[in-house]
């Protein structure tokens, strides 16, 4: 299977479906098992991270007429511009986050701690020269959207973990993130965690610097033996 699929998207597959969403993986056959997600919310749909796929729309429109795109990672710009402009919508972009506006063929909205008219919240995960992060967090039914420091994509997960944090950051785990009671849990690569949410990520954000080791054994006998 592809790390990262580079064609267009016609064989996609929903995924994370509760009240109030659903999730979807356009190349359901790559490494990276890139997530995108539609948020109901009372300003309408809000599409998160979205990596473009034939037919999404219909999904979309479960969850009313789209509202706005939003980019949770500076490196997640993805198809948001596609995804706004055919919705002639903007892209919401943190206020913080810099060195995405010029990349984005889109107007771009910056916003604060709140998406305009909904109960999602931004929340600063990481902020340095080299990663650029915020998750969301929806008041209504504790939804956490987080796109990139914890996942559920294989790379990510130790033995026994349902949730991990990126390898990348295992020495140094979001722990922002920790004073989040989430319901269900929504990441960028992979399926989202939908029951015993907030016991997995405590679990993963504990666990993430004792784990290591064995999270980079597996990475290494993957790339070895296949």
């Amino acid at each position: 299977m592809p790390m990262k699929a580079s064609d267009a998207a016609t064989d996609w597959q929903e995924i994370d479906r509760w009240d109030r969403g659903a999730g979807w993986l356009a190349h359901p056959d790559e490494d990276m098992q890139r997530a995108s997600h539609v948020l109901g919310t009372d300003a309408g749909a809000l599409v998160v991270d979205p990596v473009d796929a034939e037919g999404i729309d219909d999904l979309l429109a479960e969850f009313g007429e789209v509202a706005g795109v939003v980019l949770l990672l500076d490196r997640h710009k993805r198809d948001c511009a596609a995804v706004a402009t055919r919705h002639d919508v903007p892209v919401y972009v943190p206020e913080w986050m810099s060195g995405v506006e010029s990349d984005l063929d889109a107007p771009v909205e910056r916003v604060g701690r709140q998406i305009p008219g909904t109960d999602y919240g931004v929340h600063e995960v990481v902020e340095n020269p080299f990663w650029q992060e915020a998750a969301l967090y929806g008041e209504d039914d504790d939804t956490l959207v987080v796109a990139e420091s914890v996942g559920t994509a294989e790379f990510f997960l130790a033995p026994g973990e349902r949730l991990g944090v990126h390898p990348v950051r295992r020495l140094t785990p979001p722990k922002k993130l920790s004073r989040l009671t989430p319901e269900q849990i929504l990441v960028g690569h992979g399926r989202g965690v939908l029951e015993d949410a907030g016991e997995a990520l405590r679990d993963a954000l504990r666990g993430s610097r004792r784990r290591s080791p064995q999270l980079f054994a597996k990475t290494v006998q993957s790339l070895v033996f296949g």
